[in-house]
Order: structure tokens, then sequence, then C-alpha cells
């Protein structure tokens, strides 16, 4: 809970301001279990479980609002109130869509889940000021090692979130997020883990796919955008040539260990990473897909690489039978591939799968 320099909680706007962020983690924790489980047959049911959560959030800004600011938490409450507007402008999105036009309703689902993202951008710098927040964004497993894991103040200043080619527009294409985890001190060579947004998707929002596993076990994170509306899949030089120097700029500034690279993505993102497990001077040592087919490309380079593809019986835009089939193909050509099905999971990003595919990656990493 928030708490003023005394750590006192009977200061009434403390106790207001602590009850917003616990409205904002709430509907954010809805958010996050709705889109493990979008698929959009189950659409309308998903969106009577979301309704109660608008006026409660919206009620707890008010009364926010209302109150005259104390213990210096003014910034605090700006700050939180912004989160709090784009989280209700997610909720809106996510329950005021169609339910006569699928692919409307699909698409405004979607523009709110990314609203969502964009909440978390906001909230994420208050961690430090409430203690609700930042439990949001660890793994269950390491929030009694929050003093260690999130210092105040850091060790090195170049830690935290990095925006980089978005100068003049915050969402860029081309361009790339890149997470540094507070913990970090340059003196041990850290894993790199780069993880690879769908069609029409954008990095600075799928870097909180995994911001939260990244503080909890210690490793960089990097979410490119695709210099396109989605990756370059027909001539992947000119995404992968510009990863390519993303990861030079990376591995430049930040002790990045080169044995211990991820390479992860969902739909065409998970497409695209496989197109660069076919390339013979990949720099990633694993690969982990998520809801997306193989692309065409020289198999034979597959030979030896180790690929870990989910994929979900619901998947309604690329079905299991296609996945299957080009698993038992990757695993002809000798690529050392592991093909889990999720049986409850339609085409969409399990956060759930995290944890599995980091234990996969590296079953070293993060271990408490």
């Amino acid at each position: 809970m928030a708490t003023d320099e005394n750590g006192s909680m009977n200061d009434p706007f403390v106790r207001k301001l602590d009850y917003l962020c616990s409205e904002v983690i709430r509907a954010l924790r809805a958010i996050e279990n709705l889109q493990r489980r979008f698929f959009p047959p189950t659409i309308p049911s998903l969106q009577e479980e979301m309704l109660p959560l608008l006026p409660s959030l919206e009620q707890a800004r008010r009364d926010t609002r209302k109150m005259e600011p104390s213990g210096g938490f003014g910034g605090v409450r700006e700050a939180l109130d912004r989160s709090a507007g784009l989280v209700i402008e997610a909720l809106e999105l996510i329950t005021g869509s169609s339910r006569s036009d699928m692919e409307k309703t699909v698409i405004q689902v979607l523009q709110g889940l990314r609203k969502s993202c964009r909440a978390q951008e906001q909230l994420f710098p208050l961690r430090q000021a409430l203690p609700t927040i930042n439990r949001f964004f660890f793994e269950p497993e390491a929030r009694e090692r929050a003093a260690e894991l999130d210092p105040d103040p850091p060790p090195r200043t170049d830690s935290g979130l990095h925006h980089v080619g978005t100068e003049r527009d915050p969402y860029a294409r081309g361009a790339y997020s890149l997470y540094v985890p507070e913990s970090y001190d340059g003196s041990k060579a850290w894993p790199l883990v780069t993880a690879l947004h769908g069609g029409f998707g954008h990095g600075r929002d799928f870097l909180w796919t995994w911001v939260r596993e990244a503080r909890s076990r210690r490793f960089l994170l990097m979410a490119p955008t695709s210099s396109a509306t989605t990756w370059s899949l027909m001539m992947p030089q000119i995404d992968g040539e510009a990863i390519s120097a993303m990861i030079d700029e990376v591995r430049g500034k930040w002790n990045v260990d080169s044995e211990r690279m991820l390479l992860t993505g969902i739909s065409d993102g998970g497409t695209f990473a496989l197109a660069n497990a076919l390339q013979p001077a990949s720099p990633f040592t694993a690969f982990a897909v998520v809801a997306c087919v193989m692309p065409p490309g020289d198999l034979d380079q597959a030979r030896g690489k180790r690929i870990h593809w989910v994929h979900g019986a619901l998947d309604w835009m690329f079905r299991l039978e296609m996945a299957q089939r080009d698993a038992r193909v990757l695993e002809q050509v000798g690529a050392d591939i592991t093909l889990r099905v999720v049986h409850d999971l339609s085409h969409t990003y399990p956060r759930d799968e995290n944890a599995r595919i980091l234990n996969w990656f590296d079953p070293g990493l993060g271990s408490y």
C-alpha cells in the first residue's frame, strides 16, 4: 500500500490514492486474463465479466480527483490518473465493441489491449511510491526480493526503459524499445530476450508482455518494431538487418551474454523469428515462437537450432494441424524442436507460458 514518508496510512488522501491504485491493478489483471482467454466466439461472455470494472474504477478516479494531494503525492496522483484514464479507455473499447460485427469487435478488443500496455508504461515509474504497483511488475516468487531486484538508486543510471529511434514519433516504426532491469550493474554478462510483436502491433506495447519476467529473472529485454505494419516476411533481410543493427547497438552499451540470446514472437512475429532461424548467421541461440506458421526459406539451416513452439488448439488463424506439420518438417531436417499444444489457447499471447519458455531457454535463469 502507498505510504507517506512516515509510513502513515492515516492520511485520507493516501488511502484514496491507494484505493485507486488497487482498482487500476485489478482492471489490468482482468484485461491480462481476458487476453489469455481471447477467442472470438466467447467475446460476449468476456465482455460481461469486464463490465463491473468500469464504474468502480471511474468512481475511484473521481474520488481521488476531488481531494487535495498531501505528503508530496501530487505528481504521483497525476501519473496514476493518466494510467487510470488509459485503463478506462481500454475497458470502454473492450466492453463497448459491437457484438454483431465480429471483425470490428476483434479490432476494438485488440485496440483495448494496446491501451492497457500504454497504461502500464505510465504506471511503471510509480512502483517505488506505490508498492502495490511494484508487486504487479514482479513474478510472485520474486516479490519478497523487491529491494534487491529494484534498488533505489540503481547501480547504473542507464538502467530502466529506453525507446530508441522515437525522437519525433513515440510510436515510430522501425524503432525499438529496451528494458534494462534496475538491478543491472554491468559486472556480468546478462541474457538478451528479443520479443517480436504480431501483425499491426508495436514493440513499445509488446515489451510489457515480458517486463515482469525481465525484472524478476534478470535479463535484458528488447522489443523491436517492424518497419512496415508487419514483419518483412517475403524479404526477411529488410527487418532482419535492422534487428541485427539494434542488437549490435545494445551489445555496444550493455554486457550481453552472446551464448544466451533468445528470439521470441507471436503470430507474424513468431513466423519472422523462424525466418531468422533459417539464416546461416543468426546471432540468436534459441527461438521460442507462438501461434505462427513456417516461412519459406532454406530448411537445412534449421539443423541443430533450438526451437520451442507454442500453439493453441483453438487457434482460428493458423490451424493446429499446420503447426504440427511444420514441426514435423523441422524435426526431420534436424532441428531441436519442442511443440507444446495448449488446449484452451486461441490466437493470442499466453503470458502464463513465459515462465515455461524461460525455463526451457535456460533452466538456471532467475533461480531464486
